[in-house]
């Protein structure tokens, strides 16, 4: 019986942290500044998966406390039915908070990595945002649109780096048809 809780254990540990670190190939920003890169967030384009399947007007919004950790706050509209789903999370830096590597927890004990793999260094207003795999992808600005050759050129760095960007959707940002809009 020790030994099936202690397997168990282990394995627990491992899923819970096993899924942080940047696909291989993949190198996060350095340089970053999270101070610049807080605040709301307009998801323009994804690779699809589950938990944002059907969503629309999708924001990601990140909140620096200061104990260093960094609140995270998913938010996207069913248009179907007309309601807002919303997911709070905890992010981290894997290793210094100058590199844009975060271990982001939305469902304790599991841990998700989150790499800026491109951002406009400059004003900070778009990036392109990499999970544990080559499966989950972003292009995020902070408008609602992203002109095409910013978005262009965020797509071709996404392809050299080896994502499957024929699969990527555009994020429908248009006013919701049932006038439930976004606070």
């Amino acid at each position: 019986m020790k030994l099936k809780i202690l397997t168990l254990s282990f394995l627990l540990v491992g899923l819970s942290t096993g899924c942080t670190e940047p696909p291989k190939g993949i190198t996060p920003i350095s340089k970053f500044d999270i101070t610049r890169y807080q605040g709301k967030w307009y998801e323009i384009m994804r690779l699809d998966h589950r938990f944002e399947r059907g969503l629309s007007n999708v924001t990601a919004t990140y909140t620096l406390h200061k104990n260093g950790t960094i609140e995270v706050v998913n938010r996207g509209l069913d248009r179907e039915s007309c309601e807002w789903k919303e997911a709070r999370g905890t992010a981290t830096f894997l290793n210094q908070e100058t590199t844009a590597s975060l271990s982001v927890t939305f469902f304790w004990p599991f841990s998700g990595g989150y790499h800026v793999m491109a951002l406009d260094k400059k004003n900070y207003q778009y990036a392109l945002v990499s999970g544990p795999s080559r499966d989950y992808l972003w292009i995020l600005a902070r408008k609602s649109s992203l002109k095409p050759k910013i978005k262009n050129k965020l797509i071709s760095i996404a392809q050299q780096n080896g994502f499957s960007t024929a699969e990527l959707i555009l994020v429908n940002q248009a006013n919701p048809p049932c006038n439930k809009k976004a606070n």
